[in-house]
């Protein structure tokens, strides 16, 4: 068995506890909010583990001090992190460090634990994850349709207008009806000197959702099909006294940014109540006023975070008013807030079962008791008495470029695309590589580091520029191209071929990238996952949990299914349903497994050691 004076973690968390983090755990109370959550968790439990070494860290992961080096000391990690850049960053250290990886992630009531060993299993990245949802930029800008569109609207362009870095490219239209004949025309977004911010509020409002609505509606062809929007100006919504009787702001106090609300400087309490067109205005105006009197010197900086209240009342109040004026129905702060930041809101109960799961994984793995390894998925509905599945874990996936090192296949228009959009919208978006080093045999295009001269820096930086085929050694149809990310230690091939074109809809990045997939059928190792099979909640999952329901499935009751790698595994007719249910019938089991990209948890990584082995480490060092 594994001790607890044995044992030794290490807890990383870059958060500190928010009011909303209450419902869903169990370690923080009303007296936490504002403290790292990292240090607190650590307090909390040696109150009832007195006996345990705990190390916290409020830090970010991605740290280079949390590097393979730091990874090695280390027996197991545990991973409840709640993006994929991180996970996607921490697996690949734990395989460069050949250290086992318990993953683990929650949606609503549904959720999972997966362990992860190097060689023997597939690793986090086996499987390609689920690409975020993307909107084309013409329906985002001209023709909305759903509540979602006008949320994207008013994150991605609007706020990002106005708040953001202003020589960041924006699709919004900037001239006004009384500017278009000029071509020097200046940006209606920019506040005139002294203009007062009421009417700069108005202004904006009137162009945003006035003016550029009306130019949009103008376009016969685009509405012969579609309800024709319509524009709203701020005076048909509320006359000029009305903007005069919002909040009174003092301006450049010192004050807690987190505490700056428009709800509640115009007495709107209930984030629950959907706001009228009306109260939807008064808010917009309200916020802008606010950003501008308390934290102006933000602006220019500022990006959406859905833990920013003002910039989610402006965002909300602006998709409500675009929502109006396209005839979408309005929604509530706590609505549109999940909407923008991706959430689905989590369940305490789901997180102890995932919790609990995560355990008796972490133990196997101490205990190396390899043959019970088990991947379980939590599902929302009971279906034959289950609500958790066990399955042995995959074999590494062939084609997976992070622990198999496959190379990967990249069409694009190397006439035209620069080498920053290969770093900015491959590199660093489909690939997560934070500090890139690319090679084009042994020439080195482009680096990142601390230790580059300026000489080097200055050269990389004019490499971004230039387009792939007129880059000092060219990039054409056939190179071959080697990424690297020294602190991942992680080596990537990329195969280019040039193409021409690309549908500005369903490819508009101008670029696709390919063969990172799930694996060909195999023809001579079948065998090798014929033998496996899942094991149901009657069956025997570990020495840590074992349960004997009155209806365990049967022997007998056995079903051959293919796998999405090309393998076969036996999966017991219970087990079936339960795919079934919990996915309506229409996707098959790895589909269930995505459900940590977006969740709702916190950022959690815990890693432990056997202390009498890190004795022994400690004595051969020496």
């Amino acid at each position: 068995m594994v001790s607890e004076r044995q044992l030794e973690a290490i807890k990383i968390d870059m958060d500190t506890i928010e009011v909303s983090n209450l419902n869903r755990q169990f370690l923080f109370r009303q007296s936490h909010v504002g403290q790292s959550k990292a240090k607190v968790a650590r307090d909390a439990v040696l109150k009832f583990r007195p006996q345990m070494s705990i190390t916290a860290h409020h830090a970010n992961v991605k740290d280079p001090k949390f590097n393979v080096e730091f990874f090695k000391q280390f027996n197991v990690v545990l991973n409840g992190l709640d993006n994929l850049d991180a996970r996607r960053h921490v697996n690949r250290l734990c395989l460069a460090a050949d250290v086992p990886l318990v993953e683990s992630g929650t949606t609503g009531f549904l959720g999972q634990v997966t362990v992860h060993v190097k060689g023997k299993t597939e690793c986090y990245e086996c499987q390609p994850k689920p690409a975020p949802k993307t909107y084309p930029v013409c329906t985002i800008t001209s023709t909305p349709s759903k509540f979602v569109h006008c949320i994207v609207w008013a994150k991605d362009l609007l706020f990002a207008k106005l708040f953001g870095d202003k020589n960041q490219e924006n699709d919004l239209n900037v001239r006004s009806s009384d500017a278009s004949s000029s071509a020097h025309a200046e940006d209606v977004f920019v506040r005139r000197k002294d203009e007062d911010i009421d009417q700069y509020g108005r202004r904006i409002y009137d162009h945003v959702f006035g003016y550029n609505i009306e130019v949009a509606s103008s376009n016969e062809e685009t509405w012969k099909n579609r309800n024709r929007p319509k524009p709203i100006y701020s005076a048909d919504v509320m006359p000029e006294n009305l903007t005069e009787q919002n909040g009174n702001v003092a301006k450049n106090c010192v004050v807690d940014t987190s505490s700056v609300s428009a709800m509640a400087s115009l007495g709107l309490k209930n984030p629950q109540d959907t706001w009228t067109l009306l109260e939807s205005s008064r808010i917009f105006l309200e916020a802008l006023k606010l950003f501008f009197a308390k934290r102006e010197k933000e602006i220019g900086n500022l990006s959406f975070d859905k833990d920013d209240q003002l910039a989610v009342e402006f965002v909300t109040a602006a998709a409500n008013i675009r929502a109006a004026s396209f005839g979408i129905s309005l929604h509530s702060l706590f609505e549109a807030k999940g909407i923008a930041g991706n959430i689905v809101h989590a369940v305490a109960t789901t997180n102890a079962i995932i919790a609990g799961l995560i355990v008796i994984e972490a133990i196997k793995v101490l205990l190396k008791d390899t043959d019970k390894y088990r991947m379980t998925y939590c599902l929302e509905h009971i279906t034959k008495k289950m609500l958790l599945m066990p399955v042995e874990p995959y074999e590494p996936n062939k084609s997976c470029y992070v622990c198999s090192e496959t190379p990967l296949s990249l069409e694009i228009n190397t006439s035209r695309s620069k080498l920053r959009d290969f770093v900015e919208k491959i590199v660093k978006a489909k690939l997560g590589i934070n500090f890139p080093l690319i090679m084009h045999g042994s020439n080195l295009l482009y680096e990142v580091g601390d230790d580059l001269d300026e000489v080097e820096v200055a050269n990389y930086a004019a490499n971004l520029e230039k387009v792939l085929s007129q880059l000092p050694s060219p990039v054409t149809n056939g190179t071959m191209l080697t990424v690297e990310d020294l602190q991942q230690e992680l080596t990537c091939n990329i195969n280019i071929k040039h193409r021409e074109e690309f549908d500005e809809e369903k490819e508009p990045d101008g670029m696709l990238l390919s063969g990172w997939t799930q694996a060909p059928p195999a023809k001579d190792d079948k065998q090798s996952m014929n033998d496996k099979q899942s094991i149901g909640n009657g069956g025997d999952s570990s020495n840590a949990l074992q349960t004997e329901p009155a209806d365990a499935v049967k022997d007998g009751e056995m079903e051959e299914i293919s796998e999405p790698s090309g393998k076969k595994r036996k999966l017991s007719e219970g087990s079936k349903a339960s795919i079934l249910d919990a996915t309506d019938g229409t996707r098959n089991h790895k589909e269930v497994e995505k459900l940590d990209d977006d969740d709702d948890d916190d950022d959690d990584v815990v890693m432990f050691d056997d202390l009498d082995s890190m004795t022994n480490k400690k004595k051969r060092l020496q």
